[in-house]
């Protein structure tokens, strides 16, 4: 079981987006914290196209709060961050097969908190073959979803 947590995304665009992809890739529960807008918000709802109808969601303040809390449920935490230590998502090792996975996303700018970070069972990025280091985060949540959701049968 998949689910996500998205840490003060400001874009309801992407925040629209994120959703679609979830419903595609089968994500069972999105965890919107912070400055992340809600499907409640009507630009959300446009850019999902229905799918905030399909997948659940859940609004939590503090999204370190919520990835604790996650954690203490038997969550794996997966961040998707390029930072030093970051593993490919292609090479990144299924830790307990049958534990439920959280993969955390931040914000635009300044990323995912580093406390999280921190909790994280394993930080994962998306390599780049051209000169940008990044992809945009809806984009970046949609390769990962469905490599998660879909590899070594984890739906």
């Amino acid at each position: 079981m998949v689910e996500a947590l998205l840490d003060n995304i400001r874009s309801t665009y992407n925040v629209g987006s994120i959703i679609r992809a979830s419903d595609g890739a089968g994500l069972k529960r999105l965890h919107l914290c912070g400055i992340t807008p809600t499907p409640e918000n009507s630009k959300v709802a446009k850019t999902a196209l229905g799918a905030e109808c399909s997948v659940d969601w859940t609004y939590h303040a503090s999204a370190l709060s919520a990835a604790v809390e996650l954690k203490e449920q038997g969550f794996l935490i997966y961040a998707l961050e390029v930072t030093p230590d970051a593993h490919s998502i292609f090479e990144a090792s299924p830790q307990h097969l049958n534990s439920p996975l959280l993969l955390v996303v931040g914000n635009e700018v300044t990323g995912i908190d580093p406390d999280i970070l921190k909790i994280s069972d394993q930080v994962v990025w998306i390599p780049m073959a051209g000169k940008k280091e990044s992809l945009n985060v809806s984009l970046a949540f949609g390769i990962a979803a469905y490599i998660l959701s879909f590899s070594n049968n984890r739906k």
